[in-house]
């Protein structure tokens, strides 16, 4: 309706030397890069674009599958054989990001909805009373106009070396007009890995976008459009104020185009849910919205708004597993609102560097924390694993070293890479100074850090 674009990556290319803790084959998670396993656990993490039709790039293909993620055969040489289940699903089904094949679109301006119309008042007969379903059909048509589909189109080349174009369909909404141009929300799983991106809008014409900036971790995109035939501009409302029971409507592409606008009903089954996914920068707790609302492949990107036509919600994701029905999530608007004006400023999120790859030390087994890392008793599957320190990094500055494992940074407890992304991500900034407690050969440290901008 999510890119290998890796600032610690980007670090250790530039700055080659790095530490490196000396396991064979040992592979991590950077701070903003998870490598990702061979073998996927029980929850799999998939996008819309895992529905695309016709693909002959089977690499494409098999990275949209994945969720969020592509890998290089380099990347998968250098995995353990411990490491398979580093950075897995969450629950133990299918987390389903929604792209689907393209489709085309039968009837392009077809609406979801009819506006109804009152019979003629004459002495035999009263007006037709207003009715819930009224005021929704009037709502959802206000709104369509600012719905549109999204199409990923890839270019890759096949053994004739002609162009192959492999592409799936997302949803967006217009979110502003600015002279000759307006913009449009999405997911970045949507876009991510596209040579170029269409937009379809309500009229049935179709136009080229501007990707303007993504953000993996978020799930979001901006492109920008050129503004002519853009008949409606979306607005937002006020996600902090939701209530688990509350009417919702999603609007999106399910399935491609030839379902354009698709409409669906549903309620606000919780609010304040945390997920965890896999992402190209790695494992992420994600805040989100949950609905009955049905999402399917090709509504992600979409809005889900509220009883007043606001988009509270942009919705990215369902689980899809035998016997689960109705589990989809939605990027609450609260959350979406600054990193869009981030985007639409910078082109990108910036955020804290510290130039380290970790691993979860739950992922490593307990004879190698015991017999090489020198832990026991409680020291032993908390923590994360420092695989790698990046040259002239924070990190490196500050004393880290590789296969020095991090317990607690700035006080807070860490357990996982997700928690430490979590703090260094939203309660630090570039510039500051943080706090690290690790255990190097079984005993505790106290590192300080002085973080820097990423290069991302």
């Amino acid at each position: 309706m999510d890119f290998r674009r890796d600032d610690e990556q980007k670090n250790e290319n530039e700055q080659p030397q790095q530490e490196e803790a000396k396991i064979p084959q040992t592979a991590a998670s950077e701070e903003q890069n998870s490598e990702q396993p061979e073998k996927e656990p029980e929850l799999i993490l998939k996008k819309d674009a895992d529905d695309q039709s016709d693909l002959t790039h089977k690499e494409t293909a098999a990275a949209l599958e994945s969720g969020r993620e592509t890998r290089t055969a380099k990347e998968k040489r250098r995995k353990a054989a411990w490491l398979g289940p580093i950075l897995g699903g969450i629950i133990g089904g299918g987390l389903v990001l929604g792209i689907s094949p393209y489709l085309p679109a039968d009837h392009p301006n077809e609406t979801a909805g009819e506006k109804q119309t009152e019979p003629k008042q004459s002495q035999n007969f009263t007006a037709k009373p207003v009715t819930d379903a009224d005021n929704v059909a009037d709502m959802v048509e206000d709104l369509e106009p600012a719905i549109v589909g999204v199409s990923n189109i890839q270019t890759s080349f096949g053994f004739s070396e002609d162009d192959v174009e492999e592409s799936g369909t997302g949803s967006g909404v217009i979110f502003k007009k600015d002279g000759d141009k307006a913009y449009v929300i999405t997911n970045n799983h949507v876009v991510e890995g596209a040579s170029k991106v269409t937009i379809s809008l309500y009229s049935g014409k179709t136009t080229d976008a501007k990707i303007v900036g993504s953000d993996a971790l978020t799930d979001l995109a901006v492109l920008e459009i050129n503004s002519k035939g853009v008949e409606k501009v979306a607005s937002f409302g006020d996600s902090s104020k939701l209530r688990a029971g509350e009417k919702v409507i999603a609007i999106g592409n399910p399935l491609g185009l030839q379902f354009s606008r698709t409409v669906t009903e549903g309620i606000i089954s919780g609010v304040n849910r945390t997920i965890e996914v896999s992402t190209s920068e790695g494992q992420w707790d994600m805040n989100v919205l949950q609905t009955d609302a049905a999402i399917n492949p090709g509504n992600s990107g979409g809005p889900l708004i509220n009883g007043s036509g606001q988009v509270i919600g942009i919705n990215s994701m369902k689980i899809s597993q035998s016997g689960v029905e109705s589990l989809g999530f939605a990027i609450p608007s609260n959350d979406v609102q600054p990193i869009v004006d981030e985007l639409l400023e910078k082109g990108k999120v910036e955020r804290p560097f510290l130039g380290v790859q970790m691993i979860d030390m739950q992922q490593v087994p307990e004879q190698y924390q015991t017999n090489t890392l020198g832990l026991f008793g409680g020291q032993l599957n908390t923590g994360v694993y420092v695989d790698k320190v990046s040259s002239k990094s924070p990190a490196e500055q500050a004393g880290m070293k590789a296969a020095d494992v991090i317990t607690k940074m700035n006080g807070k407890k860490v357990e996982t890479t997700s928690d430490l992304r979590k703090i260094l991500y939203t309660e630090v900034k570039a510039g500051d100074t943080v706090t690290f407690e690790v255990l190097r050969s079984g005993k505790e440290k106290t590192l300080k850090a002085k973080l820097t901008k990423s290069k991302s």
